[in-house]
């Protein structure tokens, strides 16, 4: 009677396998291990040949025409089907591990090519921004820190500075006043006819920051560079450079000068006793045109550009300091980083006129 139960038992739950497997483990899990009557063996009676009810000629999946390969037999010969194998370690995961490591191997490579792009853009739209200077180089090319202890930094700091082109510039602005007169008699009659304009002009004072290679020849001393300390145990070391340049040049010519705000109407006027609007107003007005007052106000301009202490000496003061910062942070500061030093002190004398 009892069979007769789990035999309907089982053609009732033929068609769910999930179910079927779960009773197939758990008779398996039992603790009274095989029991009489279980479906243990019914079990065993459809893997022997027999088909289940509702899947005539479907062979169980722990036989070999299963489709699959056959898994051999755990203890007491009953097979056991693992199931899928899952995916410990999501992919993507592992992708972002190799590029982490990858960037962390070539950071400095990266670093440089990075640098040398944000450079470029921001040149491009015109912004002047002072990024930090790294040097492009592979890791098996990195050297340890205390190989760069004895380099002589003189001779490469020298060809850093002889490779400039370009020298810098120290520009002044400065206000003033200028008179245009004219004079034209009319027969027996003196006639002129003055205006005073108000006008601004710009000027520039250059620094020649590379005088050529007879300047920087040792006996003449102007460029001298001094180890402080060296790198040691990965601390940088220190130095201090003096050089010696000519002195800033100021405006050679008129065409060194611009001017502006020249306006089209004078502030103050002064004429001769002659009726201007008869005689002086009709010959010599017209005279007054922007072109001749531009090129008057530019010489005189030029004029203060050399002989005004109050124009000169803002001249050679941002002269002198332009080629200070040109020299320091592009061309000096960066070599000796290179090297494992920083630069201590800096100093420019500038020699007589």
């Amino acid at each position: 009677m009892v069979r007769f139960l789990v035999l309907l038992l089982g053609m009732l739950t033929a068609g769910r396998p999930g179910q079927r497997e779960a009773a197939w483990y758990r008779a398996e899990d039992s603790p009274g291990g095989r029991e009489p009557g279980a479906l243990y063996a019914d079990r065993t009676e459809a893997a022997n040949g027999a088909a289940w009810p509702g899947q005539a000629g479907s062979p169980p999946p722990w036989q070999p025409g299963a489709g699959g390969r056959a898994r051999p037999p755990g203890p007491g010969g009953i097979r056991h089907d693992p199931g899928p194998h899952r995916r410990r370690i999501v992919r993507w995961v592992k992708w972002t591990a190799v590029v982490v490591a990858v960037g962390l191997i070539f950071r400095r490579a990266i670093a440089s090519v990075v640098l040398i792009a944000l450079s470029a853009a921001l040149h491009l739209v015109g912004v002047n921004l002072h990024l930090p200077s790294i040097r492009f180089g592979w890791p098996w090319q990195a050297i340890s820190a205390g190989t760069t202890t004895n380099t002589d930094l003189g001779p490469w700091v020298l060809q850093k500075i002889e490779g400039i082109s370009k020298p810098a510039l120290g520009r002044a602005n400065f206000n003033f006043f200028f008179t245009r007169k004219v004079s034209k008699d009319i027969g027996p009659w003196p006639c002129w006819y003055a205006s005073t304009f108000y006008a601004v002009g710009h000027a520039s004072a250059t620094v020649d920051l590379n005088p050529g290679p007879t300047w920087w020849a040792p006996a003449l001393d102007h460029y001298r560079l001094r180890v402080l300390s060296r790198p040691v145990d990965g601390k940088p070391g220190r130095v201090m450079v003096t050089m010696v340049l000519p002195p800033p040049q100021l405006p050679q010519s008129v065409h060194d000068i611009t001017i502006d705000n020249i306006p089209s109407k004078p502030i103050d006027t002064q004429h001769s006793w002659t009726y201007p609007g008869f005689g002086c107003g009709a010959l010599i007005r017209p005279q007054f045109s922007e072109s001749v007052l531009y090129s008057e106000a530019q010489h005189i301009a030029y004029y203060k550009a050399n002989h005004a202490p109050q124009v000169t000496r803002p001249l050679i003061r941002t002269a002198e300091a332009e080629a200070a910062q040109t020299i320091r942070d592009n061309f000096i500061q960066p070599t000796v980083n290179a090297f494992g030093y920083t630069l201590d002190r800096f100093t420019i004398h500038w020699a007589a006129p």
